[in-house]
């Protein structure tokens, strides 16, 4: 993709996202509406992501299993609820076979009807009810728990406007299923889960996020409460990257999932969910890329280092090369991710623009006057600085500036979202607010649902996270003016 394919985000953030995604080569349109292709680097920085995941939710003790894709339809009608909330979502397969037909000159390809299903089947939205159906036979006495599961798996949700990774009609995820003997290890439980999700927005993806719980219009369907992160996007909007649901004994008692207690006495257990998709690589891409491209934190790029060799006439190439193959080695062995791009139809130019545009944190320069000082230029992707490293200190120096990277990303993510974060009481400045420019507003509000679907009527904000560290602050709600416990994040969202 040319450099000046690039929508500039300022003129149009969706279809500057858009550019940067296909022109990183993360993605790319499937023939099936709604549905994406994830290239080898999107896949590669999807695997980077999901085994920082995986290794900590198994440091927590739960265990990696995987369920049918396929879902009895009669399952999701056990919690009224939860299929009030996915009906309109779910694709349903309703024959196992087709047959042809001749039509004229050609063939049309149709149902069989003798392959007409008893009950006809849904595809996956989310796992509770096939899971759930299987925690009934596992789980017998109070020994059996916790029974601590977790999946990784593709979803199917029948979405009408989409967008690649952040929202799609199939999508990559993972998604945590407990039961325990009692509310409070349910609840501990969530709120551990959301500490693993929130260590990895932050350390790894270099993004910070706001912590709390939804509102009731807003919570998973068929939950008693939903915990969630927010982040802000550098279009000042709200993307959720994860939530952990506290699912009470809804489900339990929908899929007769009991135990018998230490007493003898038969219990229903109490249950969590908790998950997060491949729409936190579009919050990588929303939280950090700029007009040249995709801009990534080291600990997930999938080339952390991209040597580049410049040399003039044969000569030269081979000796060059040679030494940027050395430095290539070298920074492997430190257990670094690196490319050497020696290419000899493609000038450097060309070259520095593609690693740009793919994200790479850090391009390294070696020229013959390099080689002969003794030293390689190093380029920063976040903010194009350049220095030499000497070469004798290389794999230190690359090291120590993708640690620098790594940090200058989060304070400036960070920075941003404080920079447009406000708090607001009055009705007439929030709604101005969510007009232009737009962001987090941290308001007064009374928790009734009415309020918050006419606040979303009137300005598409809604609200994205009670925040748990909120100070008690009893004020009058910035819309119907009632009695307020304390404030909420509004802001618009993906």
């Amino acid at each position: 993709m040319a450099k000046e394919a690039i929508t500039p985000r300022a003129e149009d953030p969706a279809r500057w996202y858009t550019d940067v995604v296909l022109g990183a080569e993360l993605a790319d349109y499937s023939p099936v509406k709604g549905c994406m292709v994830i290239r080898p680097h999107g896949y590669a920085l999807w695997e980077l992501l999901r085994d920082e995941l995986d290794r900590r939710i198994r440091a927590t003790g739960h265990r990696n299993a995987y369920f049918p894709l396929f879902i009895p339809q009669s399952f999701l009608a056990r919690e009224a609820e939860h299929v009030e909330g996915f009906a309109k979502e779910c694709a349903i397969v309703t024959h196992t076979r087709l047959r042809a037909v001749k039509d004229g000159d050609g063939v049309r390809v149709e149902p069989d009807p003798e392959s007409r299903l008893e009950e006809p089947l849904v595809v996956r939205p989310t796992s509770e009810t096939i899971m759930y159906s299987m925690f009934a036979k596992w789980i017998q006495s109070y020994r059996d728990l916790p029974l601590l599961l977790n999946q990784w798996a593709n979803i199917v949700r029948w979405e009408m406007r989409t967008r690649l990774f952040l929202r799609t009609t199939e999508f990559l995820w993972q998604e945590g299923h407990t039961a325990h003997a009692t509310s409070q290890e349910a609840e501990e439980e969530v709120r551990r889960m959301l500490g693993v999700y929130r260590e990895v927005a932050e350390e790894v993806m270099a993004l910070p996020v706001l912590v709390g719980r939804k509102t009731e219009a807003q919570k998973f369907a068929g939950a008693l409460h939903t915990y969630c992160l927010e982040t802000m996007t550098l279009d000042r909007k709200a993307l959720q990257a994860g939530t952990s649901h506290h699912l009470g004994q809804n489900f339990a008692r929908a899929f007769g999932v009991k135990f018998q207690d230490a007493a003898g006495q038969e219990q229903l257990v109490w249950q969590t969910s908790w998950g997060v998709s491949t729409r936190l690589v579009g919050a990588l891409v929303m939280g950090h890329s700029d007009d040249d491209g995709l801009v990534l934190p080291p600990r997930l790029a999938p080339v952390q280092v991209a040597v580049v060799p410049i040399w003039k006439g044969d000569a030269e190439r081979t000796r060059i090369c040679e030494a940027a193959h050395a430095a290539g080695r070298e920074l492997r062995e430190a257990g670094l991710r690196v490319e050497v791009d020696d290419r000899d139809a493609l000038r450097p130019g060309f070259k520095y623009h593609e690693w740009e545009l793919k994200g790479v944190p850090v391009r390294l320069e070696l020229g013959p006057r390099d080689l002969e000082k003794g030293q390689v230029v190093a380029v920063r992707r976040d903010d194009a600085r350049k220095l030499p490293i000497p070469r004798p200190a290389l794999a230190r120096g690359v090291r120590e500036l993708l640690d620098d990277i790594q940090g200058a990303l989060y304070r400036r993510a960070l920075a941003f979202r404080q920079d447009h974060t406000r708090s607001i009481d009055g009705w007439d400045e929030f709604a101005a607010f969510h007009d232009d420019p737009g962001g987090f507003a941290r308001s007064p509000f009374c928790g009734g649902r009415a309020c918050e679907e006419a606040i979303q009527e009137a300005t598409r904000a809604t609200v994205r996270v009670i925040e748990f560290d909120r100070p008690e602050e009893p004020g009058r709600c910035v819309r119907c003016g009632g009695a307020a416990e304390g404030r909420v994040v509004f802001a618009r969202a993906y």
